[in-house]
């Protein structure tokens, strides 16, 4: 099963709340974070929500 590798790479400061706390459902929690998290959909609607803010990469 492949893994995503995930950076917040812009600031959480002055973004909705919903996306906050998606962010940090994540993991993610300051700038330059990174978390590894299964690829699903689950995972996947999430970060297409927040999507400005992350860089995506393919884990194997």
């Amino acid at each position: 099963m492949a893994k995503l590798q995930i950076k917040l790479v812009k600031s959480l400061n002055g973004r909705l709340e919903k996306h906050i706390a998606t962010a940090h459902s994540l993991g993610l929690r300051r700038i330059n974070s990174e978390t590894i998290q299964p690829d699903n959909p689950q995972t996947r609607g999430k970060l297409h929500q927040i999507r400005y803010l992350v860089e995506v990469t393919e884990v194997q």
